[in-house]
């Protein structure tokens, strides 16, 4: 049986991320984002929402980019403390030893603790309501290297132990169930 609730965004998981800003140390901050995603994949693009009054938000609009840093569940205090801690207040990189690295494409830092960094150019801005969405051309990426398989050069992004957010939690990712099309594969005799 089923009830009917008002509408809202129960749309989960979702990974957790650390979208870090600015064009110089003075500026740089780190907002935790969960509404986040990918929009295309050719272009290569995605989006990050944010509330105007977060901190962050003047400084992406300003500099209109910004870098999406993966988390891992050994990042996990430090992505929930990034949400709920103002830039305003505090430099986050130091108060949660974060150590901020130079992208190859945007003036905006990244983050070294992170597996994966997406490099991001925003092409629009749109106003939604609670939030605004920043919709961006991915300009580059950042892998680290010790995730890489050797033999295959793929990401193997799941053993970095990825952070998800679901409905005010955060959890990581169980064993793995299958891959993309093995629900139509041919049994191999």
């Amino acid at each position: 049986m089923k009830e009917d609730w008002k509408p809202g965004t129960l749309i989960y998981p979702l990974p957790a991320v650390l979208v870090s800003c600015g064009s110089t140390p003075e500026e740089y901050n780190i907002l935790t984002v969960a509404w986040t995603g990918t929009l295309c994949t050719n272009p290569p693009m995605c989006y990050i929402s944010v509330r105007p009054e977060r901190h962050s938000y003047d400084i992406i609009r300003r500099n209109m980019e910004f870098v999406i840093n993966l988390t891992t569940k050994d990042m996990a205090r430090a992505t929930d403390w990034c949400g709920v801690r103002s830039g305003r207040d505090y430099n986050k990189f130091e108060e949660m030893h974060l150590t901020p690295g130079r992208c190859t494409v945007v003036q905006a830092p990244l983050i070294e603790e992170s597996p994966l960094c997406i490099e991001c150019r925003v092409k629009e801005i749109v106003s939604l309501g609670s939030h605004d969405m920043f919709i961006a051309d991915v300009v580059n990426v950042r892998a680290e290297t010790s995730h890489l398989n050797p033999d295959t050069g793929k990401l193997e992004l799941a053993e970095t132990n990825p952070l998800v957010y679901v409905h005010g939690g955060y959890y990581e990712l169980g064993p793995k169930i299958g891959k993309f099309g093995w629900s139509v594969e041919k049994k191999k005799s």
